[in-house]
């Protein structure tokens, strides 16, 4: 029963994965496909929200960069612990910058729900089927 609860988290872990690592993938690749001038806009706005005004092209490009690759890695289950509090630190950023800007917890609720997600995975790991990299060996 023990191993039947086991294989079942796992593919419980597995479905979660690819749902949220394709999600955040859509989400991430016009962001890092926008450029220069995205970056800036996303740099700015939920940087700003914080109270960082510097380096805003470098700001947007991370956030970019954590939903596109962070989704990616996500999805195959590779750094999943690293990747999912990067994306944790994104969604609370996106969250202060919804709250702030008057949309409310409705507005903020899709960063609340990932950044649940991602903190979940930071907690459980990828599970077994995942890529399993070993750059010891």
């Amino acid at each position: 029963m023990k191993s039947l609860l086991n294989i079942n988290i796992d593919i419980a872990l597995l479905i979660l994965r690819v749902g949220i690592g394709i999600m955040f993938i859509l989400h991430g690749y016009p962001k890092m496909m926008g450029g220069m001038e995205k970056w800036i806009g996303l740099g700015s706005y939920g940087m700003g929200s914080i109270g960082i005004d510097y380096f805003p092209a470098f700001w947007g490009f991370m956030a970019a960069f954590s939903e596109f690759f962070g989704g990616l890695m996500i999805l195959f289950g590779i750094y999943i612990r690293y990747f999912s509090i990067l994306l944790f630190i994104t969604m609370l950023v996106a969250i202060n910058t919804h709250l702030t800007g008057g949309d409310g917890i409705m507005g903020a609720s899709h960063a609340i729900e990932s950044a649940v997600v991602f903190l979940c995975l930071f907690f459980s790991g990828a599970g077994n089927y995942s890529v399993h990299i070993d750059w010891h060996k």
